[in-house]
């Protein structure tokens, strides 16, 4: 019995970011490259995020639970002029070793701040992929 993969975002993301180049690549390399970004944001620089999660049905024994395959979030930082200044790439395992700072202020904080919510429901995604968890009685 073939699993129904389903797939949401960027195809190949890991193989399309290793082609961006810090201080040499622009904006319309990357969208010409990878598509418009998942998520936009403009701080002093602009921050895109790219996506790739990749979900199939797991076993019978399971009850139909999705499987998480794969969960790759691209963060972009574009500077004023439209290059690129900075790329970070995560995958599932990354996720859940991502420490976040609570004592952010300052300008910064806008920004981290929304990494941060970001990157935090990618990984509740992660951990609860249809949004289901149970109550414990």
């Amino acid at each position: 019995m073939n699993k129904v993969v389903q797939h949401h975002g960027v195809h190949n993301l890991e193989k399309k970011q290793s082609k961006l180049k810090i201080s040499h690549t622009n904006k319309n390399d990357i969208v010409k490259l990878i598509g418009p970004p998942s998520t936009k944001n403009l701080f002093d620089n602009e921050i895109y995020i790219y996506i790739e999660k990749k979900t199939s049905n797991s076993k019978l024994t399971k009850l139909g639970k999705k499987k998480l395959i794969k969960n790759d979030v691209l963060v972009l930082e574009i500077d004023n002029s439209g290059i690129l200044l900075s790329k970070k790439f995560y995958n599932k395992e990354d996720m859940n070793l991502i420490n976040f700072d609570e004592k952010i202020t300052g300008v910064n904080y806008a920004k981290r701040s929304f990494i941060f919510n970001f990157l935090s429901s990618v990984r509740q995604k992660i951990d609860d992929p249809l949004g289901k968890k149970r109550i414990k009685n």
